[in-house]
């Protein structure tokens, strides 16, 4: 990355393979997983402030590989394994590469039924989705959830995800996913552009704000007193805070973070079939400023992924 801007700005050039210390692995990269995150990152915003000062300056977290090298101090993973992950997030990965030094403890074994394409898109935004529901919300069976922007690459993941934990599961999109949302298997859709949303006001058991700002709040009087709402994209405002407080409504604001064992037990679910990443487009990693631009839009349906040699 030369400067934050454009996705041009993102230029394809030869360096020093990584050295990796005895925790890590050397993971020669068969795909990345491109999310908002990096895009705002690139643009200067996002993580641009934290990861700045590095020359060269490499963005991106998520991928999938096979292992090339083992550190010293790793038991689990051999030379040859295929494994998927988010490295050092949030911090510094330099995973647009075709060779990274991830920790150990932050990878999984990708399973062998799925490509390396839907491994590395199975990463940011499965483990946010399952952090969210499983480790913060508590999910139960027979709650009522509702996923917006259920289309979306944490949204499209989150609905599989609650569905699996036995909630009814409402998907918000707008009309032209509706048929891509049903087909991730929630028992209703509705258009975020309508009216239809305020037709649930009060009868959420929780609610996963994917969208952030001014959706907050309006999904806040939709959850039942004493539910809950998590959001993702940004920190809570002042406002939704003080409007959660009055709905007596538990919102927080949730940044998904690297973890190994959360990544193995999405392995499980994608190995068993309950989990299914949907990838939109793909592009070769020559392409990857293209593939930036294709997540910018904010249109994308599940994932964006390029894929290298």
């Amino acid at each position: 990355m030369t400067q934050p801007g454009v996705a041009t700005n993102l230029e394809l050039k030869e360096i020093a393979s990584p050295k990796i210390a005895d925790n890590e692995l050397l993971i020669r990269t068969k795909a990345i997983s491109i999310n908002p995150v990096d895009v705002k990152t690139r643009e200067g915003s996002g993580f641009f402030a934290m990861i700045k000062g590095n020359d060269p300056l490499i963005i991106g977290w998520d991928i999938s590989g096979i292992v090339e090298k083992v550190g010293e101090n790793v038991a689990d993973f051999k030379v040859g394994d295929e494994v998927f992950g988010m490295v050092n997030f949030p911090g510094y990965a330099k995973a647009y590469a075709e060779l990274v030094a991830a920790p150990a403890l932050q990878m999984a074994i990708k399973p062998s039924n799925i490509s390396f394409g839907e491994a590395a898109a199975s990463t940011l935004a499965a483990l946010t989705a399952y952090q969210v529901l499983v480790k913060t919300a508590n999910v139960k069976r027979f709650q009522k959830v509702l996923i917006s922007a259920a289309s979306g690459g944490v949204g499209h993941f989150a609905a599989q995800i609650a569905k699996h934990l036995g909630a009814y599961v409402i998907g918000s999109s707008s009309e032209n996913n509706r048929e891509f949302v049903l087909s991730l298997g929630v028992d209703e859709h509705v258009n975020y552009k309508g009216a239809e949303l305020e037709n649930l006001v009060g009868n959420l058991d929780f609610a996963l704000d994917a969208v952030g700002g001014e959706n907050t709040e309006r999904l806040l009087p939709l959850i039942k007193k004493g539910g809950m709402l998590v959001t993702i994209p940004t920190t809570l405002s002042e406002s939704a805070a003080a409007m959660a407080s009055a709905h007596g409504v538990n919102a927080q604001f949730l940044l998904v973070k690297s973890n190994g064992e959360d990544m193995a037990a999405i392995a499980e679910l994608l190995s068993s079939g309950i989990l299914k990443a949907h990838i939109s487009k793909s592009f070769p990693f020559e392409q990857l400023p293209e593939a930036h631009i294709a997540v910018e839009t904010g249109r994308s349906v599940g994932k964006v992924v390029v894929l290298l040699p």
